[in-house]
């Protein structure tokens, strides 16, 4: 289900991702979320929160970038 803050990310997400790269996730989270409501517009099998988590990821990536201390950091 979509995040209304970023205060409901994951703890994956809160724990090693900056505050601005979690508002990155949250909204292109949500946006997939909406996006990727028909099964028809998904990868296989994967759910709807699989496709939304992916695409967020995916949104972080273009700005940070995993460090070798495990916490993600502005590229």
């Amino acid at each position: 289900m979509p995040y209304a803050s970023i205060g409901e990310l994951p703890d994956s997400v809160r724990k090693h991702v900056p505050k601005h790269a979690q508002e990155i996730y949250k909204e292109a989270f949500n946006s997939a979320w909406d996006d990727y409501a028909d099964k028809d517009e998904r990868r296989g099998s994967e759910s709807r929160e699989e496709a939304a988590h992916k695409v967020a990821w995916a949104a972080v990536k273009k700005k940070y970038e995993k460090g070798g201390d495990g916490d993600w950091h502005a590229r």
